[in-house]
Parts: structure tokens; sequence; C-alpha cells
């Protein structure tokens, strides 16, 4: 008989539908893993969840949202977390493993507008809400005089402040408004030619103990190779930056064959100074090419941006 599956997962809708996503995967694999009361999952409230700080930049970064996850794992409340992989900082802790990848949705950000089909088409001195620093960098580097407010909350939240007349506009990422079936709300999906995402954005990792061999081969017959690759390069570059959560950074690592193309940007909080660098590689040499492109960013670093 296969042993439960506990996975923990924090509580907005985005995160339940991963988490939901998981548990199909697993049962597709596994059809033991199929069967009524085989896995469970089981929501956790982060800090990142209580905190009603306007800025998570101010007090930590997007770590807190998977702190109580990796506690609940080490002390043996769930087996397994998911994580939406653009929230899980460089370093993890001791005796945990991110053991799997599930296949990445599209990277790509998404602009939500009250009567604007683009950013250039939002009326001078618009008020767009967001409390991402990469979001709130690369809109100044577009539109210097948009006024940028702190903006907090799961997808639906945002969405019905945005409804309320709270901002003009806001950015969201495509890829959970998909998983929420809310695509539709998205004005105009960005280039990534021209609004890069954020490292990671997309994709969801499994982590679990890192001793668990049981586990481990279960979450290895659901791990996407291509996507371990696109963010083994992304991860790598953050990492070489210092692995920072609370500066504009945004990367993508992008799969043709065998070949992996990974760009990356770095720029400072009001927008100016934009550094960018674009590097090819073999898919096997992804966290490589991510660690030379993150030193190439940090020796062209503006003054300041390290704080």
């Amino acid at each position: 008989m296969t042993a439960k599956i506990r996975i923990g997962t924090r509580g907005s809708p985005l995160s339940l539908a991963q988490a939901r996503e998981l548990a199909r995967r697993l049962a597709a694999a596994d059809p033991a893993l199929g069967e009524a009361g085989a896995v469970e999952i089981v929501p956790i409230r982060t800090t990142g969840d209580r905190l009603r700080t306007p800025s998570l930049a101010e007090v930590g970064g997007k770590g807190l949202f998977v702190k109580e996850l990796d506690e609940a794992i080490r002390d043996g409340r769930v087996d397994l977390a998911v994580h939406s992989m653009k929230d899980v900082p460089v370093e993890r802790p001791d005796g945990l493993v991110l053991a799997a990848l599930l296949p990445r949705e599209d990277p790509r950000d998404a602009l939500v507008a009250n009567g604007a089909a683009s950013i250039a088409a939002l009326v001078p001195g618009a008020v767009v809400g967001t409390s991402s620093p990469r979001r709130r960098a690369m809109l100044l580097h577009l539109r210097a005089d948009l006024r940028i407010v702190p903006f907090r909350g799961n997808v639906d939240t945002r969405l019905k402040k945005l409804a309320a007349g709270e901002v003009d506009a806001t950015l969201l990422a495509l890829a959970g408004l998909k998983r929420i079936g809310r695509a539709d709300a998205a004005t105009a999906v960005l280039s990534p030619e021209d609004f890069l995402p954020a490292a990671c954005q997309g994709a969801i990792g499994i982590e679990c103990r890192a001793a668990d061999d049981r586990l481990r081969a279960a979450l290895g017959r659901v791990n996407d190779a291509d996507t371990a690759c696109r963010i083994a390069a992304e991860r790598a570059l953050l990492a070489a930056l210092g692995g920072s959560c609370v500066t504009p950074v945004a990367a993508l690592a992008e799969l043709d064959g065998e070949r992996l193309s990974l760009r990356g940007q770095i720029l400072m909080p009001d927008g100016t100074n934009l550094v960018e660098t674009r590097l090819e590689g073999e898919r096997a040499d992804a966290a490589e090419l991510g660690a030379t492109a993150g030193a190439a960013l940090k020796r062209r670093a503006p003054p300041g941006f390290f704080g």
C-alpha cells in the first residue's frame, strides 16, 4: 500500500491550484496516488501572508512566503511543499532539496488596466499598483511619469482593488492568471523583449526532505527536465548577484533543442541605468551559463545597486 503524501502549500487560490496540479501529476505517474486519501493538501499560513506591510522587500523579501513551509517539512507536519519558484531564495535550508519542477507555464507579465490597452496607452501620471521592485523599476524605465504605489494581496484581491478604482492598472504574472482561470483579465501580455520577467516566474518547484528517498523517487517521475534546466540557469544568475529578492533583477532562459539562451537585466529602483546581458550555450552547462551571466551583470552594476 502506498503511504499517504501530505502536500504543504499556502492557502491562496493560486497556491491551492498549484498543489492540485501536483496531486494530479503524481496520480498520473502512480495510480495508487490517485486513490481517495492517498494525497492530502495541507494549507499553511506563511509570514508573507500574515504581514500587511506594503512592501515585503522592507522586511525580508519573498522568502517570507516559504519559511513556514520549510519548517513544516522539517518537523514532519507535511512531506513536501509546493512553491512558486520566483519566491524561493537561492540558499535553501540544510536537509531540504528541490526535488522536482513541474512544466513551466508562460513566464510573461500581464498588464491589467482600466481603459488602456498597453503601458504606452496609460494616461500621463496614471497610478499603477505593484509591490514588485522589478516591475516598479521597469515601469519607470518605460514611463517615468507613472505613479507607482504599493499593491499587495492575492490575485483575486488585486483584481478587485483594480475594479474598485484604487489604481488605474497593475501587473500580474500571466502564469498565475492562467492557473486560476482568469487569463481573460489580462489587458495585454507583455513581450519579454520589452518587459523581461522575474527569474523563475511561471515555474512550480517541489521541495522535500533530502533523506526521503521514497518521495524523491515519486517526484522524479513528475520532474520536467526542460524546466529544471531553465530554472538552474536563472537561479545561478541570481546566486551570482547575491540572491537578493529586493533589488530589480529580471532573467529568462529559453531552450531550443540542446541550445540554451539566457537574458538577464538589472536596473536601479527608479528605472535608470538598465544593464543587460545575453549569453548562449549548451543545456548541459545551464548553471555555469547562469553564473557567468550573473557575474557579468555584477561587474557592470551601477553604483549603489547593492545598497
